[in-house]
């Protein structure tokens, strides 16, 4: 496994949002993590990323624990897009870009290349390039944030709430492109609170429920799910699933 939880508890003081849950991700896969609001899902990303310590239980990542601060876990091979985009509105779109890559120390040509493979994956963003990032649309501001993340060159990329106050077609479109990188090989934990297209893209899913693993399964299992349908899915829409 790519990634692994061992019954972690994760703390907001005397307040216990992680109550033992454990999960894993296999290379290559996008695994999604669904659940209501304060569930638990960015408490999981931002323990996994070191933004916040658990209180017990393992974190894995390539066979090995993972410790240290969020630059060492951005080292490491790991990249948190986090809930609200967190893009700098005062720097254009193409300075936003590079601060993805700063941990890696990578030579200028080298970022310039990467730059421009952001470009490929989201054409808008070479027409924005020097747009400063506050003038961006929500779609606009999410497709920097995912390209962003992707300049660190990560083997494991975890998203958090993607489509969050985006349009229904903006949404469908940003989920094929998640769909495509990880055909190109970067492995991805989703956390989205759109179940029905998370599972549509997604190879396996985990549900949690206060802090805890209610569910989990085959995407497609879940799908059929009377139990996931009654409380988490809603009206059907296709996108695109990854190869």
């Amino acid at each position: 496994m790519l990634l692994e939880l061992r019954d972690i508890v994760t703390r907001y003081g005397e307040i216990e949002a992680l109550r033992g849950i454990s999960l894993e991700v296999a290379p290559g896969e996008i695994v999604a993590l669904l659940g209501a609001n304060g569930a638990g899902k960015s408490t999981t990303l931002k323990t996994i990323s070191r933004v916040l310590v658990p209180a017990s239980g393992e974190v894995r990542f390539d066979g090995k624990p993972l410790s240290g601060s969020p630059e060492d876990v951005v080292a490491l091979g790991i990249a948190h897009v986090p809930e609200g985009r967190k893009i700098f509105p005062g720097l254009s779109v193409v300075d936003n870009l590079r601060l993805g890559a700063t941990a890696r120390k990578a030579k200028r040509a080298e970022v310039q290349r990467d730059v421009d493979e952001m470009f490929a994956l989201f054409p808008m963003l070479r027409t924005l390039s020097a747009k400063l990032g506050w003038t961006l649309s929500g779609g606009e501001q999410q497709m920097l944030a995912i390209a962003r993340g992707l300049m660190a060159r990560p083997r494991l990329l975890l998203l958090d709430e993607p489509s969050l106050g985006l349009a229904p077609l903006i949404v469908t479109d940003l989920m094929e492109r998640i769909a495509g990188i990880a055909r190109d090989g970067t492995t991805i934990l989703l956390v989205e609170q759109n179940a029905h297209l998370a599972l549509q893209i997604a190879q396996r899913a985990y549900v949690l429920e206060t802090g805890r693993v209610a569910l989990q399964g085959e995407a497609r299992d879940l799908l059929a799910n009377e139990e996931m349908q009654r409380a988490y899915l809603g009206s059907a829409v296709r996108v695109a699933a990854p190869a």
